[in-house]
């Protein structure tokens, strides 16, 4: 047996990408209620395009999503069919203080959760809750200017405080901030940033992501302070990265870009700026406000276990010419001739998890938890309302006996693998449902419309099995 036997078997939604119901229970708006599907969604993510007001003219996806806020229950129920050892979801900020910084907290919100979570107790699911997945209220965007300003630091802690009370026993696993490096990427859904004329945006980016260490390093001290049983993780958006060639420079770009992206999980695990870091700032004359608690902050307060997304690696060069022809989402990375391709581009590269759960465990020696993983397909229901997602279940095969031989072969420590998403959601990058992930199809369209019905796909009943064999049966 490959896995230990407690190995956490599961899958993974966000609130912003599954819940809906925006204006309901009393929740307030949050900066991803603003990024339409179409042309502007880029420029509103980048943080190039000030859109802090919903338009009638856009088609805002997460209005609805897929409606978990009504269908959680029953989606719940299928997870429990499923056999799933573990749920990865996250909490709406603005469910419970729709302001971000309210005098007391939304106690609608409260027992919506609370109700989740008791529910995946009974199915004897254990939650893993994300306290900020692409979640900044947007009062406090047009407050403080989001996570530029130290502000939101108190405002995140309050929140953190609050959860962490009200579901003390309910929750043992706690991420603080997902994939906290998409901030250098998109400003926007990362950290509430939107950039004006004479803007220093590397500044203000490296200074919103030193609020939000902190803040991360506050709430993890709280979360033990609260519960000494409780995990908390911090959450990448992982991959490795490939030099194109053998020359040095690109070898050495990949070991740049790998530092680039690694430097949020360095201060969260090991409770310092790394050198690289703190020459980069000094290279680009960047500095941070800091006040004089912040290092002890850090240095005391590192996360328990370290958890990440993993889609694809990046193939990088060390020469700007090479880059003719590029492949993927956020990052900038040159098609690897070696690799097939998603219908959106992204390559397909099962071994590179391997080598990047190599490069985690050997640089942090910390537990890792593979948060994210799976396959964004045009799925067709046949005549029978049937998605057989061969495709969907060659891919997460491939992806799992890749990490279980990091596991058995090369002594990775290893938690727990939620696939991404476990159900049919809205797509972060682009706002679509016909970019699906999930083991379940949700009958909704681009535009909106459709039953949003439920229908296990074939990968459902192949995962299931999985599940119930510890990863034996592929």
């Amino acid at each position: 047996m490959t896995l230990p036997k407690n190995f956490l078997w599961g899958g993974a939604t966000a609130a912003n990408q599954a819940e809906g119901g925006i204006f309901e229970g009393g929740r307030g708006l949050t900066n991803t209620d603003l990024m339409p599907i179409g042309e502007d969604r880029k420029a509103i993510a980048f943080g190039s395009l000030d859109n802090l007001e919903r338009r009638s003219d856009y088609f805002y996806p997460s209005e609805e999503a897929i409606d978990m806020y009504h269908h959680y229950m029953e989606d719940i129920d299928l997870l429990a069919q499923m056999g799933l050892k573990v749920y990865r979801m996250s909490i709406s900020w603005t469910r419970i203080f729709p302001n971000g910084d309210d005098a007391h907290p939304n106690e609608v919100g409260l027992r919506f959760y609370e109700a989740i979570l008791k529910k995946l107790r009974e199915h004897q699911i254990e939650p893993l809750v994300t306290l900020a997945h692409f979640d900044v209220p947007v009062a406090l965007i047009k407050k403080f200017g989001g996570w530029r300003d130290r502000r939101m630091v108190k405002a995140y802690v309050n929140y953190a405080q609050t959860v962490f009370t009200r579901y003390k026993g309910l929750v043992k696993y706690w991420l603080t901030i997902n994939e906290i490096n998409i901030l250098l990427h998109q400003p926007f859904v990362g950290g509430g940033l939107i950039f004006k004329e004479g803007d220093n945006i590397e500044a203000l980016k490296y200074q919103a992501a030193h609020h939000q260490l902190v803040a991360s390093a506050l709430a993890t001290k709280i979360a033990h302070d609260i519960d000494e049983n409780n995990q908390v993780g911090c959450m990448l958006a992982g991959g490795s990265h490939y030099p194109y060639s053998c020359r040095p420079k690109d070898y050495l770009e990949a070991i740049h870009r790998d530092n680039g992206e690694y430097f949020f999980i360095d201060v969260q695990s090991r409770g310092y700026y790394p050198s690289y870091a703190l020459k980069k700032l000094e290279r680009e004359h960047i500095t941070l406000s800091v006040e004089p608690e912040d290092e002890r902050i850090l240095k005391e307060n590192t996360v328990d276990f370290v958890s990440f997304s993993y889609y694809s690696s990046r193939t990088v060069s060390g020469y700007d010419e090479d880059y003719a022809t590029t492949t993927g989402n956020l990052f900038k990375s040159i098609k690897n001739p070696n690799l097939p391709s998603t219908d959106w581009g992204w390559q397909i590269d099962p071994l590179g998890l391997r080598s990047s759960l190599n490069m985690l465990y050997n640089r942090y020696q910390k537990p890792l938890f593979i948060v994210e993983n799976g396959l964004g397909a045009k799925d067709v229901p046949n005549e029978m309302g049937y998605v057989e997602d061969d495709y969907r279940i060659d891919y997460t095969r491939q992806h799992i006996e890749a990490f279980k031989d990091a596991v058995e072969i090369d002594g990775v420590e290893l938690l727990g693998y939620t696939t991404w998403g476990i159900i049919d959601v809205t797509a972060a990058s682009t706002g679509q449902m016909s970019k699906r992930y999930g083991f379940i199809y949700v009958d909704r369209d681009d535009e909106g419309n459709g039953t949003l019905a439920r229908t296990p796909k074939k990968s459902f009943y192949w995962y299931k099995d999985v599940i119930a064999s510890n990863g034996e049966v592929l």
